[in-house]
């Protein structure tokens, strides 16, 4: 397990421009779900939200989606990703790690989730929980922001 802790909880952020999907997930049981939708104005979140989600789950660890071309290569969006994902590791202290999420809301949407312009919609969460269960079967897909 990462950072030599047996059992830790963590949350998986679907990072985006109007909204931002959050699951959690532990290792000990090695499932995730989702849990929040929270809502962003181009790209910022309303950061009392996030802080609300962080104190619910109470998480040792944060992963950010990162959005990859479908070639590996760094999408445009990539730095937007990695920017938000080290102000959630200074604003509250808690380490974070980026996970590639490629075709997350493709599985997301096959799952069941929708995405409708301009409404707020599961296929975010539901990504972020394809993101966690991407990194609790293999923990060393966890990069630096």
């Amino acid at each position: 397990m990462p950072d030599n802790e047996p059992h830790l909880t963590a949350l998986a952020f679907d990072y985006g421009l109007r909204q931002i999907g959050v699951a959690v997930g532990q290792t000990i049981t090695g499932t995730a779900s989702p849990a929040a939708l929270i809502s962003a104005r181009d790209g910022m979140p309303n950061w009392q939200d996030v802080e609300k989600v962080l104190q619910t789950w109470q998480p040792q660890l944060l992963l950010i989606g990162l959005p990859l071309n479908m070639d590996g290569t760094e999408s445009e969006f990539c730095q937007r990703a990695r920017k938000f994902a080290r102000r959630l590791e200074g604003r509250f202290g808690i380490k974070a790690r980026m996970v590639d999420e490629r075709l997350s809301t493709r599985e997301a949407k096959e799952r069941g989730g929708y995405r409708e312009s301009y409404r707020r919609d599961p296929v975010d969460n539901i990504a972020a929980q394809i993101i966690l269960e991407s990194w609790l079967r293999d923990p060393q897909l966890g990069l630096d922001p």
